[in-house]
């Protein structure tokens, strides 16, 4: 048969087809519409494990794939992400300015080189316990209807800092070396939130050298054993992360092909569900 204009018009598409068509148009416009983004924390036990460089990676990462991210500086007092992003210039608010202070969640500062990665520092000028923690809640609820993943950047140990954050998140990134000390505390703080109905929980075991492993003959799997919680990845000892602070840029920046800039892209991957081959065990 051969169709012609007029036979195009006059054609009939069957009305269930159409009504499964919008359906299916009003279904995605929806899930796209209401889906709220994810609250990361990321932890460790102990100072000294590089999370705050982990939270920095990751986040890059994430925004890299194209996703909206938010980095939130969450160490009162000692705040050191902005170093790590690269933004230490940037005079960025703290998330007290926005939770307490009035300012919208769109004036937190975006990345020059990742215009989907937005900042919130921590705040200088009042002590954690002081804050409120409704809400710092109620600002984190706000961000996830504007963001695909909110990373918050704990303080170490298990204090008013560890406690205000690991109440409103969902997922939990905890940072340990491979060293017994900071594998012990890994462990603590992985008891703490279980106790606290908590389940979500992934170890990145951060700043690993091969050789020391290899002389105190461990493995991975002994630092999963020992600290009792699943592998989201490893970071392999890398002098460029120190380098990249120094200079002032991402790590994903500054040594793109570097052994950290690979392990956070393949974390990423992982937190957003693809698979990705671990480099060794």
């Amino acid at each position: 048969m051969d169709y012609d204009e007029n036979n195009l018009n006059n054609a009939q598409i069957p009305l269930a087809f159409c009504e499964l068509f919008l359906y299916n148009e009003i279904k995605l416009w929806i899930g796209r519409r209401w889906r709220l983004g994810e609250l990361l924390a990321v932890l460790s036990g102990k100072g000294g494990t590089g999370k705050t460089s982990v939270c920095a990676g990751i986040a890059s990462a994430l925004a890299a794939d194209g996703k909206k991210v938010l980095c939130i500086d969450c160490d009162v007092g000692l705040r050191n992400l902005d170093i790590s992003l690269g933004l230490s210039d940037s005079g960025a608010l703290s998330f007290l300015d926005v939770s307490e202070g009035g300012y919208p969640l769109e004036r937190a500062a975006v990345h020059p080189g990742y215009p989907n990665l937005s900042f919130l520092t921590a705040p200088m000028n009042r002590p954690v316990e002081k804050i409120d923690p409704e809400a710092f809640s109620d600002m984190l609820q706000s961000a996830r209807k504007q963001f695909d993943y909110i990373l918050l950047d704990a303080p170490a140990g298990v204090d008013a800092g560890f406690r205000l954050v690991s109440r409103g998140a969902e997922r939990f990134l905890l940072v340990t070396g491979a060293g017994p000390a900071a594998v012990r505390d890994a462990a603590r703080v992985g008891d703490i939130l279980e106790l606290s109905g908590k389940r979500d929980v992934r170890l990145i075991v951060n700043r690993v050298e091969k050789t020391m492993l290899k002389t105190v003959r461990m493995t991975i799997d002994d630092v999963m054993d020992t600290a009792g919680l699943p592998l989201l990845g490893i970071v392999l000892e890398d002098p460029n992360v120190t380098l990249a602070a120094a200079f002032g840029q991402p790590l994903l920046r500054y040594a793109r092909r570097s052994e950290a800039a690979a392990a956070y892209r393949r974390i990423a991957r992982r937190i957003q569900g693809f698979s990705e081959p671990l480099p060794f065990r």
